[in-house]
């Protein structure tokens, strides 16, 4: 509970899915999903959470935290993403809940606010971290078609390496967007992780409708690229 007189900063809560059996890898989680993101990536299968002019009145927090709270039993982990959640000027708190809870907690990332991963990290509020490494770091503006400093990406992948929090890098397979060469360049860039993840890209709603049209790598081109990663991470996902 917040002690009286304090005022809790809230997040932005757009969904609350109640089970699931894939976002926490090994466990049955609940997945809260966060509204808004600094990022503007055309492939975004979430546009709702994205753009502002899609936006809904967000779920009531206590509702959801008092709705977990009847789940422990039946829930062993709450997954938070997005959106992008490390926006949510409230995202420690809400964290600090569900540990006080017992839940195991999943953050999902983009990675571009390592201050604030920092602090989820050095206060033991994050037991798994997934990153989304949209491009080669010297391309993320291109990808992300947003400015900043993608310098933040770079540090915040040597955070979660120097962790010792379970993890994984996903990047997705955009043809328009990525090369083959430029998943390599990856590779190298969170070389010596223990997993990472090719997500074949696949058609639904985006935030660019344009990308209705677009396609994934081949699975040649994944086969060749398994190979060639085989040596910079640990294990490598296809999904």
């Amino acid at each position: 509970m917040t002690p009286k007189g304090t005022q809790e900063i809230r997040i932005h809560i757009a969904h609350l899915q109640r089970t699931s059996l894939i976002d926490y890898p090994g466990e049955i989680s609940a997945v809260v999903f966060t509204q808004g993101c600094n990022f503007r990536c055309p492939y975004c299968h979430n546009p709702e959470l994205v753009d502002p002019s899609q936006f809904t009145p967000p779920l009531d927090q206590d509702e959801v935290l008092s709705f977990l709270s009847t789940r422990r039993e039946k829930c062993d982990a709450v997954v938070i993403s997005g959106g992008e959640p490390c926006i949510q000027p409230g995202l420690v708190q809400f964290m600090k809940r569900l540990k006080e809870m017992k839940y195991l907690v999943k953050l999902d990332t983009n990675g571009s606010f390592p201050d604030v991963l920092s602090e989820v990290l050095e206060s033991d509020l994050a037991d798994f971290i997934a990153m989304d490494v949209k491009a080669p770091i010297s391309r993320y503006s291109h990808v992300t078609r947003c400015i900043f400093d993608p310098g933040a990406v770079a540090r915040s992948i040597r955070i979660i390496m120097r962790s010792n929090r379970a993890f994984e890098f996903r990047t997705t397979l955009v043809r328009e967007l990525l090369s083959p060469e430029d998943v390599l360049e990856i590779g190298r860039e969170i070389e010596g992780a223990p997993c990472y993840v090719l997500q074949r890209f696949v058609a639904s709603k985006h935030v660019d409708g344009r990308f209705l049209g677009a396609s994934s790598f081949s699975d040649e081109e994944i086969a060749d690229l398994k190979e060639s990663l085989r040596e910079m991470v640990g294990r490598l996902i296809v999904r």
